[in-house]
């Protein structure tokens, strides 16, 4: 967790692999803590293809199947198929938009927005822009992309900062 907080959570990200990292490894902590997630990290990279969106578009049932009885990763159905349909919805955005990051750091104007952390105690959940993010999102057919699971996508990727301003990281004196 130490590490994570260290040297990821909240530097802002502008790569595409990584962003569809986040995307599915927020799709599978829904309802679950980031702790175990982290975890199973290295799992994911395994069993989801080392988070290709290509290779993950296309996985069948067969290997849905495979991916439920592997202990290895949270062995939920929904967020499975999840995942494999996100990862069309990210290719047509990269089509679109020539990158996903083009497309998902619009909904900051294209800058890190720093709450101004003073403290840990009253961090929100969601905001104005994960609400516009995970409305326009679904419309383009993700799942598992509420207002909270945007707004904690993005406090990893960076488009937030939520550092309080007494960590290291929180670019605050």
């Amino acid at each position: 967790m130490c590490e994570y907080h260290d040297k990821e959570w909240g530097t802002p990200c502008h790569d595409d692999k990584i962003h569809f990292e986040y995307l599915i490894l927020d799709t599978f902590q829904a309802g679950l803590s980031w702790r175990t997630i982290l975890h199973k990290r290295e799992n994911f990279r395994r069993t989801f293809s080392n988070f290709n969106p290509k290779i993950i578009a296309r996985y069948d049932k067969k290997k849905i199947r495979s991916l439920m009885n592997d202990s290895g990763i949270i062995r939920n159905r929904l967020k499975i198929e999840g995942a494999v349909k996100n990862a069309a919805a990210f290719l047509e955005i990269q089509k679109e938009f020539g990158s996903f990051d083009k497309y998902i750091w619009q909904f900051t104007g294209y800058k890190t927005i720093d709450n101004k952390q003073k403290t840990l105690n009253g961090m929100r959940s969601k905001s104005k822009e994960s609400d516009a993010m995970s409305k326009d999102m679904k419309k383009r057919g993700f799942s598992f992309v509420g207002s909270t699971i945007c707004y904690a996508y993005m406090q990893g990727a960076g488009l937030v900062n939520d550092h309080s301003a007494g960590c290291f990281r929180s670019g605050k004196k």
